[in-house]
């Protein structure tokens, strides 16, 4: 496995992938990889001749006294991860590669970014908007692929590659799970022994919430009942529990098909997110 951190060696090593006329994945990545990046690495071999994975802890999608600085970083280890997953190439750029002096660009989607994380992180999508067209462009992918975990950020991507006329398919994976329910995120290495027992409250009630809105129950009051069922559980701080349309991310008063229940809480210092279909 080749690893590229400077733009111009990159070009060249794509340029040798495609020769004979391999297609191409990539998967995007902040490292600290787990199972659910390497189900990403896995569904893109599955779909294309030569993997493409990047790393990149993107400083403009955090905000101000967000853990920037604390992100886990292990590259060692994910490259570790990566070749043996078969991955013909990490692109790990530096930070000047990526935001060159004087970079004075941003890339803003409106209205699906709106709500969400996007209330709780202002700022947050633009900087993902922002990087990933620059991956896009960098790399040149027939394929991309992003995990259904961070179903706003799909979302997004989706509607800025429509708009910006990026061609290559967007293909969201579903999200990967501990075998008690929790989504896997590289933000659980965070958790205390006793938060990770408590963390599992959070896709516990939401299959419930999920369960009586398809049910037929008041939409507003389950979601009540299972805000005050998470904190009872040790989570400090609810960003939001909802029920949107699936494809649109408008907030839903009434259940409605497609659907999807979207959550994030806060328990000690960790922000977890997490989403599922309502059907």
């Amino acid at each position: 496995m080749q690893i590229v951190r400077q733009l111009d060696p990159l070009r060249d090593a794509l340029a040798e992938l495609r020769k004979p006329g391999l297609k191409i994945g990539l998967v995007p990545t902040m490292g600290a990889l787990h199972a659910g990046h390497m189900r990403l690495v896995e569904v893109a071999r599955e779909h294309c001749d030569a993997v493409v994975a990047s790393i990149f802890v993107n400083p403009t999608q955090f905000g101000e006294g967000e853990d920037l600085d604390a992100y886990p970083r292990q590259e060692a280890a994910d490259a570790a991860l990566l070749e043996a997953a078969g991955v013909e190439l990490l692109w790990a750029p530096t930070a000047d590669q990526m935001y060159p002096s004087g970079y004075a660009t941003s890339v803003s989607v409106s209205g699906i970014s709106d709500g969400l994380c996007g209330a709780a992180r202002p700022g947050h999508f633009d900087g993902v908007a922002t990087v990933v067209a620059k991956l896009f462009n960098q790399t040149r992918p027939d394929a991309a692929f992003f995990g259904e975990k961070d179903y706003q950020q799909l979302a997004v991507i989706r509607r800025m590659a429509r708009d910006l006329d990026f061609t290559h398919d967007i293909v969201g994976v579903p999200t990967v799970r501990d075998p008690d329910g929790l989504a896997l995120s590289s933000r659980n290495a965070y958790l205390t022994e006793q938060q990770r027992a408590d963390a599992v409250a959070l896709p516990e009630t939401m299959r419930e919430v999920a369960g009586a809105i398809a049910a037929g129950g008041d939409v507003a009051t389950i979601l009540a009942e299972g805000r005050a069922r998470i904190v009872a559980a040790g989570f400090h701080k609810i960003d939001y529990l909802e029920l949107r349309d699936a494809d649109t991310l408008l907030a839903l008063d009434k259940f409605s098909q497609p659907a999807r229940l979207f959550a994030a809480a806060h328990i000690g210092r960790t922000r977890l997110i997490d989403n599922i279909p309502v059907s």
